[in-house]
């Protein structure tokens, strides 16, 4: 593609450049394509020249080069459960067609990022927890025309490289232990809207003494698809009473612990064909921790393994926690 300065009797059939005014309430947009009724109107403004864009032989313009690559990306909407919008200024947005989880194929769309640099692909971080109609990522076509070859390349390393998993599990239930004093059923309000996210309902809370004994028999009792235990007092180590009563129902644990912050209190197991999720304490408010990035995974049914929670931890820092400043600042508490 062509750019810069033309004289404007030559410049029909390009693309301007820059928004140009040839009247008091006249203005020529940038992006369109000049036609002899524009050339009439910037000469009659006594404009000599303008910036313009002039594709060349093979070059693809930028609304049907945002297209090319969002179809390379997504061919099949409804297997991705993506939505495609309309390409205008050679952006393609890709929305979710419902909550879920963004899978990405990293290396691909790095790869086709590296093709040309006017042809682009931005996305949320691969595993976000996505609304409906969250944007899950964005094509843009910097140029107003890219070299056909260039697209093509980019559209081949692409291909199928976006797509969101949405909810499979249905049956959810929180088995909460109590100690006089605790905490009880603080919280659960939050976890509840953790999963209507999702547009799951959570069954209506077990409460069971804080022992390894009633906690196992809980978790034999329950009939979900995924298990959530939340304890009166903190999980502390893999043989406290959560784990360990995961293990007395015939349960096993997978992972114990995650290095993220907060969150380093999480468990991951399985009991059966359930999935069971040992919540750390701060999973009783609202905001962000480690419980969030599993819990997205396991009910969306993507594999979740001891190596993708010990993978967590860069980017795992998720906020400061006034109530342990010691370590982080060396100020002992006020």
């Amino acid at each position: 593609m062509k750019f810069g300065p033309v004289p404007v009797p030559d410049a029909g059939g390009a693309i301007l450049a820059h928004s140009v005014g040839v009247g008091a309430r006249d203005r020529l947009r940038k992006g369109r394509v000049l036609d002899v009724d524009d050339i009439a109107k910037l000469t009659a403004a006594g404009i000599a020249e303008v910036i313009v864009a002039c594709p060349e032989p093979g070059d693809v313009t930028e609304d049907s080069a945002a297209a090319r690559l969002a179809a390379a990306l997504v061919p099949d909407t409804d297997v991705a459960n993506l939505q495609l919008t309309r390409p205008f200024t050679g952006r393609v947005n890709l929305l979710a067609d419902g909550p879920g989880v963004a899978l990405l194929d990293v290396t691909a769309i790095e790869a086709a990022n590296r093709v040309h640099p006017m042809i682009t692909v931005a996305t949320v971080p691969p595993f976000r927890q996505m609304r409906d109609r969250g944007m899950v990522a964005t094509i843009k076509i910097i140029s107003y025309a890219v070299p056909g070859d260039a697209l093509e390349e980019a559209c081949a390393l692409a291909h199928r490289a976006i797509r969101l998993a949405p909810p499979v599990l249905n049956k959810v239930a929180l088995i909460v232990t109590d100690i006089a004093g605790a905490a009880g059923l603080r919280g659960v309000e939050a976890i509840a809207d953790r999963v209507a996210a999702f547009g799951r309902d959570l069954h209506e809370p077990v409460v069971v003494p804080h022992t390894v004994d009633a906690l196992s028999d809980a978790l034999r009792a329950s009939q979900a698809e995924l298990i959530l235990i939340l304890t009166a007092s903190a999980t502390s180590d893999p043989a406290d009473v959560a784990p360990a009563a995961l293990r007395a129902a015939g349960g096993s644990v997978a992972r114990f612990g995650m290095p993220v912050d907060p969150g380093n209190l999480l468990f991951l197991g399985e009991l059966g064909q359930a999935a069971v999720i040992g919540l750390p304490g701060c999973a009783r408010a609202p905001a962000l921790n480690g419980a969030d990035w599993v819990l997205s995974r396991v009910i969306c049914g993507v594999p979740v393994t001891a190596a993708d929670i010990a993978g967590m931890g860069v980017g795992g820092l998720l906020k400061e926690i006034p109530s342990r400043p010691q370590p982080r600042s060396g100020k002992k508490p006020g």
